[in-house]
């Protein structure tokens, strides 16, 4: 483990990303060039005392879960993620694990939806970016554990209320993200995270259990969501999917209909981004 060379590259790494690169609002009085070490270590799962050592270069041997999340905090390109890696004395992941690397001309496509919101995941469900408008509209994603920022895991586990669905919506909604997993396990039988990911949903999801034991692999999505916005309220959407084939990652894009009332929210929501519109009690 190269401690001087792995703190010196993860500062650079950090102060050229900006804000905008992952999706989190600039906000005011930033001293500091690219991102500040809290949103670095939100974005990774980390705390700010262990990104702190290993900018410092006195922190621990980092883990394989941590230089992954490093690399898609800091959206690394695929040689500076094996850089990352090799600077932390590990060997970088092996073929035929499930790719979390984000593209940078997959980023660049990302930011060119300014009036829509936009999330990448990977095989496994892993939200690995999104665009502001993502955010305003289901929430930030820098704010849940990087271990949850899954959509298996928000589905089956979290307490996003934001996807308005009756109960045959969801029945199939939770078919489709079930046969994805099963689908992922056949392409990927030896990804290690993927193997957590199922065996965790398995343990305290008795609603994801039932749909894993049918083994069912041929749902199809709904191509439409509605999602309550806490401020503009419902909003009926549709939702396409892209795929990245290189990297078996999808980007999700979501829309509206001209002149409905929803694509007047979206609209809004363009306009207000995270800024609540009313005070909470």
């Amino acid at each position: 483990m190269d401690r001087t060379e792995l703190g010196v590259a993860l500062r650079m790494w950090r102060e050229r990303t900006s804000p905008a690169d992952v999706g989190l609002p600039a906000g005011l009085r930033r001293r500091t060039p690219g991102l500040r070490r809290e949103e670095v270590a939100q974005l990774a799962g980390l705390s700010v005392d262990y990104l702190t050592r290993l900018e410092q270069r006195r922190g621990p041997h980092p883990s394989e879960a941590v230089l992954g999340g490093l690399a898609r905090a800091l959206r690394l390109s695929d040689a500076e993620r094996e850089h990352l890696f090799r600077l932390a004395g590990s060997s970088p992941p092996l073929p035929g694990r499930i790719c979390s690397t984000v593209r940078p001309s997959v980023l660049r496509m990302l930011d060119r939806f300014t009036d829509l919101p936009a999330l990448l995941v990977d095989a496994k469900s892993d939200v690995l970016a999104w665009n502001g408008m993502a955010a305003a509209l289901l929430g930030d994603f820098s704010a849940v554990p990087q271990a949850e920022r899954n959509v298996a895991w928000i589905a089956f586990l979290g307490e996003n209320r934001r996807v308005g669905m009756d109960a045959a919506d969801r029945q199939r909604m939770d078919g489709h993200i079930v046969a994805n997993l099963r689908r992922a396990t056949a392409r990927y039988p030896d990804d290690p995270g993927l193997q957590r990911l199922i065996g965790t949903l398995r343990a305290r999801s008795p609603r994801f259990a039932t749909h894993w034991d049918r083994r069912d692999v041929g749902e199809r999505p709904d191509q439409h969501k509605t999602i309550n916005h806490p401020e503009l309220g419902p909003m009926r959407l549709d939702c396409d999917q892209l795929t990245v084939h290189q990297d078996d990652q999808t980007l999700v894009v979501y829309s509206a209909e001209p002149g409905t009332r929803s694509a007047e929210a979206l609209e809004l929501l363009r306009v207000v981004g995270l800024q609540q519109l009313s005070p909470q009690g």
